[in-house]
């Protein structure tokens, strides 16, 4: 098996580790250890466009100048439109900046370099290929996005109603990911739900995220990948009517750390007017923001290891790209928090600025301190927890690791956890322990708490769990252990319907599945409602896929559970949530 970086970190449960008095040199191999997994990494990288009839598409003029597009066969296609200028030289670690006019047309039919990160292996999905297929790339000059728009669409015409818009955030513990990977191909779901798709890209790792002081005119203050991702939302409010979208109908969807980020704009007072509702698939809400203390003490790692004082910003600002990358990874082998062991799981990432973002996700949706007049729709996997931890743990957990690993993470909760957890697993092996307790403990439970939060200060909800085996195990790119189970990212997939690209076959069952996925999501870009049957008939005219209930005390908190046979259900392991929503130990 080739490879794999820590997408998500939750291999967390092998960081602890580090905290049990190994020498220096073992947690230098722990660290790497953790990060040689990468959930999100899903499907092989090819070119979007690879193998398919192309035409000239549209020529366009939006805000900043023309641009010439593609024809594909299930939409329009529009590569690499910058939304900012790029972040390079002294715009290095600064807010990004309105996009600069061109003159001429800017040829819009190929993607772009994805932003800075580390591409391991042989063949890396995370840095996508030219569309030639000779050269992977990555580069500081990232800041663009594509657009798909169905061919449903006549630009020689008036359109009598804009369409509904949808925002992609790509997951990738925001050190990784590509807006122009192939498994998020945006034609299918483009076409199947009549709606404008846009995928964005952001600046990753340090070059998002580096904190090395206070004053924005002489260090780093961080959270520019979320500033990256507001911009960008930004520039679909001025443009994407010129697409047949509606400004007014936006969709913010996002996956893992793309969730992560959803709910980040839904807590952030400047992002409010940019998008009217929010999809979150498979959110940690249990993974902790960091402090602006463990960020600055994050860039004083940071730069030593660039050899450089973290109060020089011209030396900082003077590193080529492939240093500050390599300093990245290198400082992201050091616990900031050694009282913290969830922050492996995100060595960099947003951290609450007090400004921007002012709490913890799960604490803003108890609290009642985010918009709650917005629709949200959000669920996780049946088993999100299995490719982090048999990504880690090569070989059988036994029961004396495995109690000293829940120590290390829940501390003085430990025997209560174990209480509830060990009756139910007889096998000398604890891995599938672990993986539940990752599943309930980041995932599930605290999207539970987080909805029903949102129910009680008057928000529309809907919760699902994505409980689906793919027939094809190709999906998983070699991560054998997922072969049999409904692993983080397992629904992507079905939800862009891009089997067709990612070199992996659906049964006619499981077409069925992805395209009720596509009928769901459709509706709530449509109408704000996933079970809103009127909407649906506009693009799901040849079924009518069970009734989703919105998530509330009144329905019996009844969520959808997505599988080839898609039905409602009493919500998932509520006496397990229960459990730990007495144990109060959520950020």
């Amino acid at each position: 098996m080739r490879p794999y970086r820590c997408v998500l970190g939750v291999c967390v449960l092998a960081s602890v580790l580090i905290s049990t008095g190994s020498s220096t040199e073992e947690q230098m191999k722990l660290a790497a250890l953790l990060r040689s997994v990468s959930p999100a990494v899903l499907i092989p990288d090819q070119p979007l466009i690879k193998d398919l009839q192309t035409a000239t598409g549209p020529k366009l003029l939006i805000k900043d100048g023309t641009i010439q597009g593609l024809a594909l066969d299930k939409s329009y296609v529009f590569y690499g439109i910058p939304f900012a200028d790029p972040p390079v030289g002294t715009y290095r670690w600064k807010p990004p900046r309105p996009v600069t006019p061109w003159r001429g047309v800017r040829d819009a039919t190929y993607p772009r370099a994805a932003c800075m990160q580390a591409c391991i292996g042989p063949i890396s999905d995370e840095c996508p290929k030219k569309v030639s297929g000779t050269q992977r790339q990555v580069s500081e000059d990232c800041l663009y996005l594509n657009v798909f728009v169905p061919l449903s669409v006549n630009f020689a015409a008036p359109l009598l109603k804009p369409l509904p818009v949808m925002v992609w955030i790509h997951g990738g513990d925001f050190i990784a990911g590509s807006a122009s990977k192939a498994l998020y191909d945006g034609r299918y779901i483009s076409n199947f739900t009549q709606t404008v798709v846009v995928s964005v890209a952001y600046r990753l790792g340090a070059f998002g995220f580096l904190v090395s002081g206070k004053d924005p005119r002489t260090s780093a203050v961080g959270n520019y990948g979320i500033l990256d991702q507001q911009a960008a939302l930004l520039w679909v409010q001025q443009n994407i009517a010129v697409f047949g979208g509606d400004p007014s109908k936006v969709t913010l969807f996002g996956e893992s750390a793309g969730a992560q980020s959803v709910s980040l704009h839904l807590m952030i007072q400047s992002s409010k007017p940019l998008f009217r509702q929010a999809v979150f698939q498979s959110l940690p809400f249990s993974i902790p923001l960091k402090t602006r203390h463990e960020s600055l003490k994050l860039g004083k790692n940071f730069a030593k290891m660039a050899n450089c004082s973290v109060l020089d910003m011209e030396c900082l600002l003077s590193l080529s790209p492939q240093a500050v990358l390599n300093a990245q990874i290198k400082s992201s082998s050091k616990v900031v928090n050694p009282f913290r062991f969830l922050e492996v799981f995100e060595s960099w990432g947003p951290y609450i600025d007090g400004e921007l973002i002012k709490e913890q996700s799960v604490s803003a949706f108890q609290k009642g301190h985010w918009q709650k007049e917005k629709p949200v729709l959000l669920g996780t996997t049946s088993e999100e927890g299995v490719i982090f931890v048999y990504g880690v743990f090569t070989k059988p957990v036994s029961a004396v690791e495995c109690t000293v690993y829940t120590t290390a993470i829940f501390k003085q909760h430990t025997i209560k956890i174990l209480r509830k957890y060990l009756p139910l697993y007889t096998d000398t092996d604890h891995r599938d322990m672990l993986a539940q307790i990752v599943t309930d403990y980041i995932f599930l439970c605290p999207s539970r708490r987080a909805a029903r939060a949102g129910v009680l200060s008057g928000s529309s909800v809907w919760m699902y769990v994505f409980d689906h085996v793919a027939s094809d195990p190709r999906v998983w790119s070699g991560l054998t252990f997922c072969y049999h189970h409904a692993c983080h990212g397992a629904e992507l997939p079905f939800l862009f319907d891009s089997a067709v690209v990612a070199n992996f076959t659906m049964t006619q069952p499981e077409r069925l599945l992805s395209n009720r996925m596509l009928c769901y999501w459709g509706a709530f870009a449509h109408a704000a409602d996933p079970g809103s049957h009127t909407d649906m008939s506009v693009f799901c005219r040849q079924q009518r896929p069970p009734a989703w209930p919105r998530y509330t005390a009144n329905s019996g908190w009844l969520i959808m559970n997505l599988t080839t046979h898609t039905h409602a259900q009493a919500g998932s392991r509520n006496d397990i949530c229960d459990f730990w929503d007495k144990l109060g130990i959520y950020p």
